[in-house]
């Protein structure tokens, strides 16, 4: 990209030192920023005829002024202006409120172009812009703009207008001509024109469609690169085992496995044997049984003498994982230990000198494991069970303790393939797509507020059955700004109507220890009735309950409430899920019935993400997601999988390393730093 585009806005005429403050306050700090602050909306000046007008719609109209301007004033500063003009033959009429000061500039007879609010009924523009003349049929539509400060989306359209008039024949052109020709793409000059000021919406669409493409295939070809890059410099751990005793040690565990499970447990095989580096993402439904994969992986490690960790969010988990471990490998002489928080003293001491020393084969832990007194003695296989809740400098820590050691993302939040193929470019993807024999759907219920007392009595029996149940509510405490229940006060309400049966409450604020109690208390059945808040989103096992109730369901997203939900049905028993919720619009109707109707996770996810969009995804902002400037990877799925295809064809391809017609693609690589081993975020 050529240095002027790297000068800071203030080059620009009309960007003196107040507004090039303003604009570096949103972010626009040199012209190439400008160039790609892209419209999020455009207005359409379009004249239609007046039959296809819809009430109440932004509309543009053009006729002939009929009567002089008519103007009444009210209040001190404010007036109504009103004026007739024939249209199509049809008298309609423009109301004009607080622009007195147009009277003297429209007469009779004049040829007008106004922009409004159009009454279908009294055949009637509110305007909002006026324009003497015919519509100049260049300008149909018009960029808008998101602006900050005193700025207003005028400014922003008039200093956008000026850095493509100054720079837009320097722009550079990035892509092969073979690429353009393929893709019937426009030039990146034209298309940085078209975006910001396109004649009509076919050359918008394809403005849109080639910019969107590049800015995909630019974010693959790093992706791509980086892999590439990993491989080439790491020869990472190969591991050599008796594929005869991982066989002999599925096939005594004390179920069967299922198709998806046996195919992904070969994948992992395969990158285990292999020379280079594993970096695989485990995607598992609720129940899927990843912990069995991943034990037959830490098993084949132990074979090949190396050791493995296991990384979970919560001290609770971590216990779970432990202890079913310890079950599955009860037949070896496999040494498994857990770390946490709260493993203190001589017992941490003892703990970590056993892994140190190479006498633990498997530790099991939460982010005590990254602590500096952890060390291993080869540490060959990492994984880590809900890799999102851990930042991208955790999952790293753990991986330097040992030697390139081969790395296993699990996560139970199944992942849009779409989604997978952008946060995740960098891994290969393994989906366990079929629950267990035997496991009876959950069924699942919505119900509004006003069934309250019919769904405790429908609780009330099963409990009397000796099951369990949940209850989860959005909030902990009370809150003046969202009228949901909260986990407090439906557990008082619910110690009084329960009262034969023991109700404990859980949620974030407690401490580790009061956490575990009251865990420990669910799953020996003291505690009968569990309040809690998502705490138990992830990872909880208590099979013996079978109901879950879920307050205020619709301020959960979709895949947030599936995760929910598989807390229950972990056994044989029927079990069941109730929604209680009022959702006022149309989307949170729709969110309950597809619960009611659904029970796969990744078609949920797929839902989930159109109906909430990717920065929600995982409940946070915070999600790893790339910042796309137009790109939409629910939207653009076509184009992204497209990308991917075209940037590890070209990353492979000798050509892309040596011909001139790629110097673009290489040249935006090299100066992304992936070509010089800088760790991809």
């Amino acid at each position: 990209m050529n240095d002027h585009f790297y000068q800071s806005v203030s080059v620009l005429n009309g960007i003196g030192e107040e507004k090039e403050k303003e604009l570096q306050q949103i972010g626009l700090e040199t012209v190439f920023d400008l160039l790609q602050h892209f419209p999020y909306r455009y207005e359409n000046h379009e004249v239609q005829p007046i039959e296809q007008l819809r009430h109440d719609d932004r509309v543009t109209i053009s006729g002939v002024v009929q009567t002089e301007a008519a103007v009444r004033y009210f209040g001190k500063k404010k007036s109504r202006m009103m004026i007739r003009l024939v249209v199509e033959n049809i008298l309609v009429s423009a109301v004009f409120f607080n622009r007195a000061f147009l009277k003297n500039k429209i007469n009779r007879g004049d040829t007008v172009t106004l922009t409004g609010k159009w009454d279908k009924h009294k055949l009637t523009i509110t305007v909002q812009d006026f324009k003497q003349g015919e519509p100049d049929p260049t300008k149909q539509l018009e960029a808008v703009y998101s602006v900050g400060g005193s700025i207003t989306v005028k400014q922003m359209r008039r200093f956008i207008q000026t850095t493509l008039q100054m720079y837009a024949e320097y722009i550079p052109e990035n892509m092969p001509a073979s690429i353009l020709s393929a893709y019937k793409l426009p030039l990146r000059s034209e298309a940085y024109w078209s975006i910001h000021c396109p004649k009509n919406k076919e050359e918008l669409k394809h403005a849109r469609r080639r910019l969107v493409y590049e800015e995909l295939l630019l974010f693959q070809l790093k992706m791509q690169a980086f892999k590439r890059q990993e491989r080439l410099s790491k020869s990472g751990m190969s591991h050599r085992f008796d594929e005869d005793k991982v066989n002999d040690f599925i096939h005594q565990l004390p179920f069967s496995l299922t198709n998806a499970q046996l195919r992904v447990t070969q994948e992992i095989m395969k990158d285990m044997t292999d020379s280079l580096k594993m970096n695989r993402l485990l995607q598992g439904d609720v129940g899927s049984g990843k912990t069995v994969v991943a034990s037959v992986a830490m098993y084949a490690a132990y074979l090949s003498g190396n050791q493995s960790a296991l990384m979970v969010p919560t001290e609770i988990l971590a216990e779970q994982h432990f202890e079913a471990l310890r079950d599955l490998f009860r037949e070896g002489n496999v040494n498994i230990s857990l770390l946490t928080g709260s493993v203190k003293g001589k017992t941490r001491r003892l703990r970590n000198e056993s892994i140190e020393n190479g006498e633990t084969d498997i530790v099991v832990g939460t982010h005590a494991l990254i602590q500096e007194d952890v060390k291993f003695k080869h540490l060959g296989l990492v994984i880590t069970d809900e890799q999102h809740r851990f930042g991208v400098t955790q999952r790293r820590t753990l991986q330097e303790k040992g030697y390139d050691p081969d790395v296993l993302f699990m996560t139970a939040t199944p992942i849009p393939r779409t989604l997978a193929i952008s946060v995740f470019g960098d891994m290969d993807v393994s989906a366990i797509d079929e629950l267990p024999a035997g496991r009876k759907p959950v069924e699942t219920y919505w119900v509004k507020h006003d069934m309250l007392e019919r769904i405790l009595r429908f609780i009330e029996k099963q409990v009397d059955q000796g099951r369990q149940a949940y209850v989860i509510c959005p909030l902990i405490e009370e809150s003046e700004t969202l009228d949901v229940q909260n986990a407090i006060d439906v557990h008082a309400q619910l110690q009084q109507f329960f009262v034969r049966h023991h109700v404990g409450l859980m949620h974030g604020r407690l401490t580790t220890e009061e956490k575990e109690q009251v865990m420990d208390s669910f799953s020996s059945n003291k505690i009968q009735i569990l309040v809690s808040t998502t705490v138990v989103e992830v990872g909880v096992n208590v099979p013996n309950a079978t109901t879950m109730l879920i307050y205020d369901a619709d301020r959960f997203g979709l895949s947030q409430l599936h995760q929910l939900r598989g807390r229950v049905g972990r056994a044989q028993y029927q079990s069941y899920c109730v929604l209680m919720a009022d959702p006022k619009g149309e989307t949170g109707q729709e969110r309950m019935k597809i619960m009611q109707e659904t029970e796969d996770g990744f078609a949920l996810s797929e839902k989930d993400l159109e109906l909430r969009g990717p920065g929600d995804f995982f409940g946070s902002k915070q999600s790893g997601l790339p910042d796309f400037k137009i790109a939409d990877v629910v939207h653009d799925h076509k184009a992204l999988e497209t990308a991917r295809q075209d940037a590890a064809a070209m990353i492979k391809s000798e050509a892309f390393w040596r011909d001139q017609t790629y110097a673009g693609l290489r040249q935006y690589l090299e100066n992304s730093g992936v070509l010089d081993g800088q760790k991809l975020d």
